[in-house]
């Protein structure tokens, strides 16, 4: 059974979008994959990406509230009302006729009454699905009525660069109708794990049925340079001896540009230094940061004057770089 959105982010039905984000925020990083060796953690980094997708887009999240689970199956005109009340109906079981009566009613919703003493499965089940059932008998007679199409999913594959800036894909896509190709615009500022939604270029409806949704789950590919954790991203940055002893200023490539981050005196490797609001953007809300990781780094090999001068320095320093103090 599926998980209740709202449950796997850890907040309730009422949050707004500052807690959701919060809440996505901190479980991308317990749970992304490559930070949390534990086994089930890229599954639940999975879902919480889709939570996040689904709550922080306000018609998807109206959606979800309605119809729960089957949000994305159910046709974009039906009445959250109506379709409870054919549910709560459907649920109370059906007679060897195909015809359902009990558990409905004012306490459950469609009953027997409202429908002149008997109701037809076809009939509760055409009123959610704005036809006849599917292999039965509708007000229209006998044959399958409409039905929407299936949802289909995908994966897509982007670099860092990609889902900073964003870019376009074009997709060929095979099914019932023959080959077609679809184009699709990748936003700025995904993430990894985020489902984007093409609505109508699912598996076709039959009949007047609308078509399915196709969704594209973003994946962000391995990068040399930087790594990717929810929005925030990180990477090395070498820096020489004098300029970690030192302090210094220090460009930094990013995604967005080259920055510059102050180096303080004193620094030694593996030291993180944040940019703030350099990560990955994001379109509802505060961008991720940027980390650089120092990584002194000595020279290979030495001039003449550099020998002397570090051979001076080692006559004339304190300091022991094994020591814990």
């Amino acid at each position: 059974m599926a998980r209740d959105f709202y449950e796997v982010l850890g907040v309730s039905r009422d949050a707004d979008s500052a807690e959701i984000q919060r809440a996505y925020r901190r479980l991308a990083r317990q749970n992304h994959p490559d930070v949390n060796k534990e086994a089930g953690a890229e599954e639940r980094f999975k879902d919480v990406a889709e939570a996040y997708d689904v709550l922080s887009d306000p018609e998807q999240r109206r959606r979800y509230d309605a119809f729960g689970e089957d949000f994305r199956r159910v046709p974009p005109d039906t009445d959250p009302g109506a379709w409870r009340r054919a549910r709560s109906s459907a649920g109370a079981g059906a007679d060897a006729r195909g015809r359902w009566s009990s558990g409905a009613g004012p306490s459950g919703g469609f009953g027997a009454d409202d429908f002149g003493g008997e109701v037809d499965i076809e009939d509760l089940l055409g009123g959610i699905f704005g036809g006849r059932a599917p292999g039965g008998r509708g007000r229209g007679g006998w044959g399958p009525g409409p039905i929407p199409g299936s949802d289909h999913e995908a994966e897509v594959e982007v670099s860092v660069e990609e889902a900073y800036h964003g870019t376009e894909r074009s997709f060929t896509i095979e099914g019932a109708d023959g080959r077609r190709t679809v184009d699709v615009t990748i936003p700025m500022g995904v993430v990894d794990g985020q489902r984007i939604r093409l609505r109508g270029q699912g598996g076709p409806g039959s009949g007047s049925a609308p078509a399915g949704d196709l969704y594209l789950v973003v994946r962000i590919a391995d990068h040399p340079r930087y790594r990717v954790e929810g929005r925030d991203l990180h990477a090395l940055l070498p820096v020489a001896p004098w300029e970690a002893a030192l302090g210094a200023s220090v460009p930094v490539e990013t995604p967005g540009g080259t920055a510059t981050v102050k180096v303080p005196a004193g620094s030694s490797s593996h030291r993180r230094l944040r940019l703030k609001g350099r990560g990955l953007p994001n379109r509802r809300g505060t961008p991720g940061n940027f980390y650089a990781e120092l990584q002194v780094r000595a020279p290979k090999t030495l001039t003449d004057e550099e020998q002397r001068l570090f051979e001076e320095l080692a006559k004339v320093s304190n300091f022991d770089a094994r020591s814990r103090r």
